[in-house]
């Protein structure tokens, strides 16, 4: 069985502060997740860096949403009544 899984990045940013929400749906449950990177002024301007940033950080807050889930449904299947 294969089954596709559509993952979302939303880009928002400005001058200083970049803010990468991600968005996953499956089977029924929705996990989101915002990231943010901010650039110091005294850096060079280089959105990508940002994007970067922002996008590592809501993916690692997004796996950790996930794994969550998992845990606890594994928590349920090891319960016995």
């Amino acid at each position: 069985m294969e089954k596709d899984v559509t993952l979302s990045i939303h880009l928002s940013e400005d001058d200083t502060v970049t803010e990468a929400t991600a968005a996953l749906s499956l089977r029924g449950e929705e996990f989101e997740a915002v990231g943010v990177a901010r650039r110091n002024p005294i850096d060079p301007v280089k959105p990508v860096i940002g994007e970067e940033l922002a996008i590592a950080r809501a993916l690692r807050l997004l796996e950790d949403q996930i794994t969550a889930a998992a845990m606890e449904k594994i928590e349920q299947y090891l319960v016995h009544d």
